[in-house]
């Protein structure tokens, strides 16, 4: 029965753990610009990381070319709540910069794409 209850903890619980271990039981970060869409580059490229964390050096090789904080989330197989507060630390360090995504105001073009996308799904669907 030990056997099983070890197991269970190495594969399924172990990561987690590790990584509430790694941001010191923080689970949220007080930085609010950090939205799923909040877009991330490297501002330290050729320069050491001072953490020797692997997940945060896998952020930081992620962000050498601008990602969204969700693709973060995404390809680390990470919380994104936990990702954040990875992310905020490195921010907090200068080592990531955090920029937020430029918006456009929708024009009457776009619009008709839209349109043009909603009348093929209605196709697909009848």
């Amino acid at each position: 029965m030990s056997d099983e209850r070890e197991h269970w903890y190495e594969e399924d619980a172990g990561p987690i753990v590790r990584l509430y271990a790694v941001t010191r039981g923080r689970g949220r970060t007080q930085r609010d610009e950090l939205d799923l869409t909040t877009l991330l580059v490297d501002a330290g490229a050729g320069t050491r990381l001072r953490r020797t964390e692997p997940e945060y050096a896998a952020i930081v090789e992620l962000c050498r070319t601008p990602m969204a904080v969700a693709e973060v989330s995404a390809h680390l197989g990470l919380p994104l709540n936990l990702a954040k507060v990875l992310i905020a630390d490195l921010i907090d360090e200068g080592r990531l910069v955090a920029r937020a995504p430029q918006h456009r105001t929708v024009g009457s073009a776009d619009l008709d794409v839209l349109r043009a996308v909603l009348a093929g799904i209605r196709r697909v669907d009848s």
